[in-house]
């Protein structure tokens, strides 16, 4: 695991990069606004998952407990018409292994998983999420730009998290004083042709509370 700091008024911004998933966990170490899991996607399957059309990614928003993710997502690969093979397999594996990663470093009993299918500029400005944390991973297309933030402003360095690197970011109900001023945003591809597909999860106290889809064993 390593570390890239940044001090903004007097506060240590950190930037935590691990090597393998539990080192997400760095994300409860004061000042450690985000935890990073660098990786590369297998060649193989990224070819498969980019040459897919549009339509026939996974789409979701659904609270559920993490190990029911993996039964739940063949579901929704079928009904979404994502063709059935080793690649796909392999993307409902991954995504049952994130989920139950960021359960566990969350102490999650239940997520709030979205598949989100995205062409346009959703999200392109830099925010802070109103959640505990947020587990954000781009499956295809260009990654989650995130940056720190002095004064409420953009950030001045953007930095772009690798596609398939899944990113582990504070929100703003984290409990830390000062704030981070750690800022994210999806990146603005509008125009460009490009579609991405990423993930996102959510820790959920109490799946009464929220007004999604609960799936329940």
């Amino acid at each position: 695991m390593s570390f890239v700091r940044e001090v903004v008024k007097d506060a240590a911004i950190g930037v935590g990069v691990a090597s393998n998933p539990k080192d997400l966990s760095a994300i409860h170490h004061p000042g450690c606004a985000a935890a990073i899991w660098r990786r590369a996607p297998l060649i193989r399957f990224q070819g498969w998952l980019d040459a897919l059309e549009p339509e026939e990614l996974p789409k979701a928003r659904i609270i559920l407990q993490p190990d029911v993710v993996r039964d739940a997502l063949g579901k929704i690969c079928q009904t979404s018409g994502t063709p059935e093979c080793i690649e796909r397999d392999r993307l409902i594996d991954d995504v049952a292994a994130l989920s139950a990663v960021f359960s566990d470093v969350m102490q999650a009993t239940w997520v709030r998983m979205r598949l989100d299918v995205v062409a346009t500029n959703a999200c392109r400005r830099f925010h802070i999420d109103a959640v505990t944390a947020r587990l954000v991973c781009t499956y295809r297309g260009t990654g989650t730009q995130y940056g720190i933030s002095t004064n409420g402003e953009d950030p001045r360095r953007v930095f772009t998290v690798p596609t398939g690197s899944p990113i582990l970011l504070r929100g703003t109900r984290w409990p830390e004083t000062p704030k981070s001023g750690l800022l994210h945003r999806s990146p603005p591809i509008e125009g460009t042709g490009e579609t991405r597909l990423l993930l996102v999860l959510d820790p959920i106290v109490d799946p009464a509370d929220e007004a999604d889809p609960v799936l329940h064993h």
